[in-house]
């Protein structure tokens, strides 16, 4: 088995390009459309579609954090909705034009979820997104510092294509499960619709989507996943109509064009921050706090990670080692999302997997990001705009995406145990326990552990028992913060 360097990565210009192509104008220079062999309707397109695929985030996340805070106090709607769009269209114009990688930033559900349900409730919503704003910061310093890139070069490549393998999966079940085609809470674990059959046009309307991209993907059709999109919302607008559904049968919001497009953003929110609020007495306490910046950081350092090494590797961008380009730029970038979110009011932001699709429909530069954010900058006016896309239609994209990346099982040498049941491990465990965190630990924590007991502990090298020491402390944060007295 070759092992897998742990030096840091190289340089933008050490990446694997297409054969040189001579460019052709400013923009096409900057970006290096022609250079990694995209063309400027490529990256558009692959804009739009990753756009199309997350938009659903503007919906969303105000309504994730819609809770009240320790004081009884809730965050205004409109408010959230321009908070949420003014982030996303900030960081992902950030990661195009300084990472110039097809990666979209916008608030991580996971981070959101966290503050909502586990922050709020004992801190202002001000000390809450004060603590998004120094998860992002402490994440920024790691970047600055070199070690976030070091840790990522330091994975093995075995390891590496597990993780796209493993966002595959994860990102497919998203879509199943989103569009109503695979169930939870019934019986069993998993099931075929609420009762091992689906019901409703919206789930048909996911499945005649699906296959109508995997047919244009077939025939080599480009643009085959906006083409999808496009199509899948204009038969559900007028399936909507036809057949009198509510927004409770599309899961929350129903497909119609908006009585009126245009809103007027509403920034409120805006540096409502207290930064280390939380760490005192009418906060969490600092203990609380310090464990809360840690989990925060945990995730969105791994969750990134995890997802810019399955997306970049997806598009080409990654090295035979699986090392990218200006990657360093892209990380400090999306750190730098969780103190951005945080100004905002939005929370944490972090790279999203749906990212993807627009690498599907072949996007391969941060003109595709720039696209997208600008998208996210118009929905700061054109919000309800947002809603036209049922989350049916925008799931069908997510696991045609899922398909395309299970193409890395291929560079894995599954005859070789030592490697072979760490991917295992890394692949399957993303979708089981719905956290990409979850499946690199198991990954890093089984690598070593495996190399150990074969008399190769050196093998993983200093930063991957560095790392395996941090998960399983991650594993083990239960059982910590009760013998510290956290709760």
């Amino acid at each position: 088995m070759t092992r897998t360097s742990t030096e840091p990565g190289p340089t933008e210009d050490a990446a694997p390009t297409a054969p040189e192509t001579p460019p052709r104008g400013a923009l096409d220079a900057y970006f290096k459309i022609s250079a990694r062999g995209s063309t400027l309707g490529n990256e558009i397109r692959g804009g739009l579609t990753t756009f199309m695929a997350m938009a659903y985030i503007v919906l969303l996340n105000p309504i994730i954090l819609s809770g009240a805070d320790v004081t009884g106090a809730k965050l205004g709607h409109a408010q959230l909705t321009t908070a949420t769009a003014l982030a996303a269209a900030v960081t992902t114009i950030l990661m195009g034009v300084v990472g110039n990688v097809p990666l979209a930033v916008a608030a991580g559900l996971s981070v959101s979820g966290a503050i909502s349900a586990l922050v709020a409730p004992h801190t202002t919503w001000a000390q809450a997104m004060g603590l998004c704003v120094i998860y992002g910061l402490l994440i920024v310093l790691l970047v600055v510092s070199g070690l976030r890139e070091k840790i990522m070069n330091g994975i093995p490549l075995p390891l590496k294509h597990a993780i796209t393998i493993g966002i595959g999966l994860f990102v497919a079940i998203i879509g199943f499960h989103k569009a109503g085609f695979v169930h939870t809470g019934g019986p069993t674990p998993l099931s075929l619709g609420p009762s091992g059959e689906l019901r409703g046009w919206p789930v048909l309307i996911f499945a005649l989507t699906l296959l109508t991209v995997f047919v244009l993907l077939a025939r080599n059709v480009r643009g085959a996943i906006l083409i999808g999109i496009a199509a899948g919302t204009a038969v559900a607008l007028v399936v909507n109509e036809a057949a009198g559904l509510t927004a409770e049968d599309w899961g929350g919001s129903a497909p119609s064009w908006p009585g009126s497009p245009v809103s007027a953003p509403d920034f409120g929110l805006f540096g409502h921050v207290d930064l280390f609020g939380a760490f005192g007495s009418h906060g969490l306490g600092a203990i609380s706090a310090s464990v809360a910046v840690f989990t925060l950081v945990l995730a969105g350092f791994f969750d990134a990670m995890a997802t810019i090494i399955g997306v970049g590797t997806e598009a080409g961008l990654a090295d035979a080692k699986g090392r990218m380009p200006g990657l360093s730029k892209a990380l400090f970038v999306d750190g730098a999302g969780g103190a951005i979110g945080g100004l905002s009011g939005a929370s944490g932001q972090t790279v999203f997997v749906e990212s993807a699709t627009g690498v599907g429909d072949g996007a391969r530069t941060g003109l595709a990001s720039t696209v997208t954010g600008g998208v996210f900058a118009l929905m700061l006016f054109f919000s309800p705009v947002a809603a036209v896309v049922p989350v049916q239609v925008a799931s069908a994209a997510l696991v045609v995406i899922g398909s395309m990346m299970m193409s890395q099982a291929r560079h894995i040498d599954w005859s070789d145990r030592e490697t072979a049941i760490p991917a295992f491990l890394t692949c399957v465990l993303m979708p089981f326990t719905y956290s990409i965190t979850a499946g690199v630990a198991a990954g890093v924590v089984s690598y070593t552990v495996i190399k150990a007991g074969t008399g190769k502990w050196r093998e993983p090298g200093p930063l991957m028992w560095i790392l395996t020491g941090v998960f399983v402390v991650y594993f083990a944060l239960v059982p910590i913060k009760s013998w510290l007295g956290v709760h």
